[in-house]
């Protein structure tokens, strides 16, 4: 994806910023109706400029200064637009046409995030360059990607050639159990031959060929051969490091900071608040696309987790350290070695304990962790044959007794040596900041370190989540086990994680925030936007404006959504599975263009595929195209070719093709929908919130599952329509979406579709 500015103009200065909100509001819908009046292809849509007025209107009162105010000034107005802008409204250009004069006349910048990569490709690739060209006041634009999506050209310089004795200084475990000879000689054939690789790569950054991103090479590269030379936090001194004025991901942040619009993904935003790596929220306009992500994102930002099976890194950690230590003359107050001894003897108590928690060590399962055989299957607990991980979660977040004994050890352990670490780093800036010749030597033992910091960072904080207990009225933290087997190994990793995401981004993300879009076609569920502002933290903050804008379409004439009645009942899981694949495979053959099936599971989607490869199904495989088989681009690419030569193309997917996924026309004639999208039973995040509501006297099925399936089920639906020409049938095979009361609250949150009825193949209007 392009992360080069679209033009390298600088805005011009206003003789007069806007003084007070009516001029600001204004301002705003002036620039959004400029761009309708001239923007090749633009044409009025009502809903449109009603989202772009609800923006003007909600952010008009918000003046973005420099930041200061007095301790006995009132707090700087905030103004917070949410907005659902159902399919076909035109949400990009309506924020961007808005907010972006609002900060330019401010001289201001916008930070627009995203959920996916479809649409941050489709604004810097379409959307901003479009706009740049139309408003008056021209500015720059860039796309933000993460430290690890970039080359560290020292650590390149050093692995290029295949030395396996410099590759030590990048590989903090060997991810085995073998040692000797053997292992050694292939550790060393292994990184010559990823040295191959890297002397080309750092060839290619001297010619100018390529630019040092991981996304512009020609073939993605496994993460065994990118890691060691990924531009990461913990291995870096910035401007202390010789290559600093070569380096790729610097030279990126260069020209983020020259751009007036900065285009990132929550997941990025999230993780780098308080680092400096973009405009401070409080001090720009904040947009957020696909808000209905946040809470999931923030959720995954702030889960802790630890892997208990893999100590080798400890065994390098003590001489590391002494190398570090002795080459700046700098003395540890603690014995590191006894420290990390320590460390890794409480890891490997925890893994005992875990292993006799789940069930009874296996007989499979050799001493050094490896899989001797195939893993029986244990019901209730215990590993699988097919290396589906196990979870077991600690009820109401509480550990026995005897195991915060060995997590406090665990934890103390891990403070201490990260002490040093610090201690160690902060000198090692220090002498190549007052000693520029010895800076090359000052970043090579930075790095050292820095491939073993995350992992010890990553056991102090699950430690210290382990070892915290609710308070009264608040809620506990999930805390779970996970087991399974990873190519021939056996994997136990420890977790924690906190309960509400609205809190988390409440207390690290909105009070930071004074000026913010946050709008998705998937807001409101079960005909209310309640549970969207108490899972994203909006809940009860003043500073909120929510809208509902209506799609463009007339869904009731453009598409039906059929509800097929089943003998089974979908809680049996077998039956119902079997009665649904027969309908949904005699419907197939009425696809005449293009059609999407859509599975709540792996194992769903799968039974369909042997249908289609054996019986009387068999025809219908040619047809077929399932997702994993191929890349998401080319499945789309053969899919659209195939009804393109009017041949009839079907598309088999999860999770991930039912959001986000643009099918216009007859690429999507049919959505087909196999059960009501409920989330996984065994996530322990979601477990543990359901009990601790249930403690509370609160039904989570309503609360939590019901209101997240509903915008699930709005996006899956949403594949349907796409254009205002378009016409599609959705048919879906769960009739509790019309038998239950909470289906039909899920239908409250749905567009209005001609809604029919389908027993035993006759349709009646529902």
């Amino acid at each position: 994806m392009p992360t080069a500015l679209a033009t390298d103009a600088t805005p011009a200065t206003p003789d007069a910023l806007p003084s007070g909100p009516l001029a600001r509001e204004a301002l705003a819908l002036a620039a959004f109706d400029h761009v309708v009046a001239h923007a090749p292809g633009y044409r009025a849509r009502p809903g449109q400029r009603e989202m772009a007025a609800h923006i003007a209107q909600t952010l008009s009162g918000v003046s973005l200064g420099d930041g200061a105010v007095a301790s006995d000034a009132p707090l700087p107005a905030r103004g917070i637009a949410v907005v659902q802008a159902g399919t076909g409204v035109g949400k990009s250009a309506a924020y961007a046409s808005t907010v972006i004069p609002l900060a330019l006349a401010q001289q201001k910048r916008v930070i627009i995030s995203t959920a996916t990569v479809a649409l941050q490709e489709q604004l810097i690739a379409k959307d901003l360059p479009a706009l740049a060209t139309t408003l008056p006041q021209p500015f720059a634009f860039a796309l933000a990607k993460g430290r690890g999506r970039y080359v560290c050209r020292l650590k390149l310089d050093q692995l290029s050639g295949g030395d396996a004795a410099s590759a030590d200084l990048f590989e903090s475990d060997d991810g085995g159990a073998d040692t000797g000879a053997t292992a050694s000689a292939a550790a060393a054939a292994r990184w010559q031959e990823r040295g191959v690789q890297y002397t080309a790569w750092a060839n290619a950054l001297d010619s100018g060929s390529w630019d040092g991103d991981r996304d512009r090479l020609d073939e993605p590269p496994d993460g065994g051969l990118w890691g060691p030379v990924a531009a990461e936090r913990h291995t870096c001194t910035a401007r202390h490091c010789p290559s600093y004025n070569s380096c790729s991901y610097y030279q990126a942040r260069a020209k983020l900071a020259q751009a007036q619009v900065i285009v990132v993904n929550h997941d990025l935003l999230l993780s780098t608040l308080g680092l400096h790596a973009l405009p401070a929220p409080q001090d720009c306009y904040l947009v957020f696309d696909e808000a209905h992500h946040l809470g999931p994102v923030a959720q995954g930002q702030f889960t802790a987790s630890m892997d208990l099976m893999r100590g080798q890194w400890l065994d390098k950690l003590p001489r590391a350290v002494d190398e570090v230590a002795a080459a700046i003359e700098y003395k540890p107050t603690i014995d590191v070695a006894a420290s990390a001894r320590e460390l890794k003897s409480a890891q490997g108590e925890l893994a005992r304990l875990a292993m006799q928690r789940i069930g009874a060590l296996p007989a499979w399962l050799d001493l050094t962790g490896r899989a001797a055989g195939r893993a029986p299957l244990r019901p209730g607990g215990g590993f699988n044959d097919a290396g589906a991980p196990v979870v077991d979660r600690f009820e109401g977040g509480m550990l026995p007794a005897d195991w915060l004994d060995v997590v406090t050890t665990l934890h103390a352990s891990a403070s201490s040596l990260l002490k040093v670490f610090e201690a160690l780093a902060s000198q090692l800036k220090t002498t190549a900041r007052e000693n520029p010749g010895d800076a090359q030597r000052c970043a090579r033992l930075y790095s050292r370190l820095g491939v073993l910091a995350p992992r010890l960072q990553s056991a102090q904080e699950t430690a210290s989540y382990w070892m915290q207990q609710a308070g009264d009225g608040q809620p506990p933290l999930a805390k779970w086990l996970e087991a399974g087997v990873s190519h021939g190994l056996v994997t136990l990793t420890a977790h924690a994680c906190p309960l509400q995401p609205g809190s988390l981004l409440r207390n690290q993300l909105w009070n930071q925030v004074r000026a913010a879009v946050v709008t998705s076609a998937s807001l409101v569920t079960c005909g209310s936007f309640d549970h969207f502002l108490h899972e994203s933290g909006l809940a009860w903050d003043g500073a909120v404006a929510a809208r509902e804008v209506q799609s463009p379409f007339d869904h009731a004439r453009q598409g039906r959504l059929i509800v097929v009645q089943t003998q089974a009942d979908p809680k049996d899981v077998e039956g119902y599975t079997r009665e649904m694949l027969a309908l949904l495979m005699a419907d197939l053959r009425q696809v005449e263009r293009g059609a999407l099936v859509l599975f709540t599971s792996r194992a769903q989607m799968r039974q369909a595929q042997g249908l289609l490869e054996r019986g009387e199904h068999a025809a219908l495989r040619d047809r077929v195209l399932v997702q994993g088989e191929a890349s998401r681009t080319v499945l789309l690419r053969r899919h659209a070719e195939r009804v393109a030569d009017g041949q009839p193309s079907v598309l088999f997917g999860l999770q991930s093709f039912g959001e986000g996924l643009d099918l216009p026309g007859e690429l999507c004639e049919w959505v087909f929908i196999t059960k009501l999208p409920f989330a996984s039973p065994s996530d322990p995040v979601g477990q543990a919130r359901a009990d601790w509501l249930k403690s509370q006297g609160r039904d989570p099925f309503s609360e939590l599952v019901v209101p997240a399936t509903g915008a699930r089920l709005l996006q899956w639906t949403g594949r349907a329509l796409r254009t205002e020409t378009d016409e599609a049938v959705v048919v879906c095979y769960d009739a509790r979406l019309l038998r239950q009361s909470y289906g039909r609250r899920m239908l409250k949150g749905l567009p209005p579709y001609r809604l029919q009825r389908r027993v035993d193949g006759a349709l009646t209007e529902a």
